[in-house]
């Protein structure tokens, strides 16, 4: 099995916009993640609790993120302290479909194995088509959700 997480929206909330909006460089003041603009970046409250639920499941984890500036999500990842959660990462933009197109090659795991989360309908709709069972998120992904979709 493969979980997928979409990043904006979906496991951080970069000041009421996507990681491609803000204005690097990022720094920490006070535990918080901030940009140069003074923009708060914070992930969602289960967003570690999750990502270590499904490492103790033993579960191969992946960001599919359509995002023009990957080296600032990366950047993101590593501050928040969530990348050494994931095997693969699909970082960069167009469609959601070429990121699990491309994950379905390096992992060697149909369509049917995989779950996906994202906080947009239209990558949602578009993943599923392909077979992968898609959650949306609204206002970041939570345990209960992950849980429940694993069920």
């Amino acid at each position: 099995m493969l979980i997928v997480f979409d990043l904006d929206f979906t496991l951080w909330d970069c000041g009421g916009t996507w990681c491609d909006h803000t204005n690097p460089p990022f720094y920490r003041e006070n535990g918080i993640i901030m940009d140069e603009d003074g923009r708060k970046i914070k992930l969602y409250p289960d967003v570690k609790t999750v990502l270590e639920h499904l490492n103790d499941q033993r579960i191969t984890m992946a960001v599919a993120s359509r995002t023009y500036s990957p080296e600032w999500a990366d950047e993101l990842m590593g501050l928040f302290d969530i990348k050494k959660h994931f095997n693969y990462f699909e970082i960069y933009p167009g469609s959601k479909v070429n990121h699990f197109h491309s994950l379905k090659a390096k992992t060697g795991m149909s369509f049917h194995e995989m779950i996906f989360f994202d906080d947009e309908y239209r990558n949602v709709d578009e993943v599923a088509d392909l077979g992968v069972k898609s959650i949306f998120v609204n206002n970041g992904i939570s345990l209960s959700l992950v849980k429940s979709s694993l069920r």
